[in-house]
């Protein structure tokens, strides 16, 4: 998979991108990401890329001009999705990015000031993502998210790809409490169960662990769990 990031603050995604599970895609040809700076593409002498709202109002708006260069210069002939981070866009949800991990190639687009003249967003942006129900400084952190979040999803990415179905939000809960050595720390023990070696024991406590954390802290979730339970035990 190839990732092109346009934004106007390179420097924030370089230790990002270059560290970690994302590093280790990169080194091993599984992942390319191309971090480009908005402002290359300002023709203005002090490479200026907004400009006042119309209308008024607070902050500013990045133009159209660049955005279209930028895009139009990192977008491949045969297309490909370009996605802008913003808060109003769709929830990034697991389903989402592992859709997204079957891709060859994605541009993602950071917003920033009051975010992108609408323009863009009609004519070149292909979808639109959120990674929460809050407003960041610039898009260029919920990017990073993205791009962490799809990427463990590629095949080979991580070293165990078993945690992947034990994730959190894998079919709708929240990931079962994890233990190590030693079995007794400061008083207090490891659940006898996870030491039985009995590992359809194991297995069961886990689930159940998820159902009760689920239930109590995501009851949206646990319903749909219960739902997808259901609907799968009576097609």
């Amino acid at each position: 998979m190839r990732i092109d990031l346009l934004t106007l603050f390179p420097k924030m995604t370089e230790g990002f991108f270059s560290e970690s599970i994302l590093g280790r895609a990169v080194e091993n040809k599984l992942l390319e990401i191309v971090v480009h700076d908005i402002r290359d593409w300002s023709q203005d002498k002090h490479r200026r890329v907004d400009d006042a709202p119309f209308g008024g109002g607070a902050g500013m708006v990045l133009s159209p001009k660049v955005l279209f260069d930028a895009i139009e210069a990192v977008r491949p002939p045969e297309g490909c999705p370009v996605i802008y981070l913003c808060p109003d866009g769709e929830p990034l949800t697991g389903a989402l990015a592992r859709s997204l991990s079957t891709l060859p190639h994605l541009v993602l687009l950071s917003g920033h000031y009051e975010g992108i003249d609408q323009r863009v967003r009609d004519t070149l942006v292909t979808r639109e993502i959120s990674i929460g129900d809050y407003v960041l400084t610039n898009g260029s952190l919920a990017a990073a998210v993205l791009t962490d979040c799809v990427v463990r999803h590629i095949p080979g990415v991580l070293g165990e790809e078993n945690s992947l179905t034990a994730d959190s939000f894998n079919n709708n809960l929240l990931s079962f409490p994890q233990y190590t050595r030693p079995a007794v720390f400061r008083g207090l023990p490891v659940p006898p169960v996870l030491l039985s070696g009995n590992h359809g024991a194991i297995n069961q406590w886990r689930h159940e662990q998820q159902i009760a954390k689920t239930r109590l802290r995501r009851p949206d979730l646990f319903r749909k769990n219960q739902t997808n339970t259901h609907e799968s035990a009576n097609p």
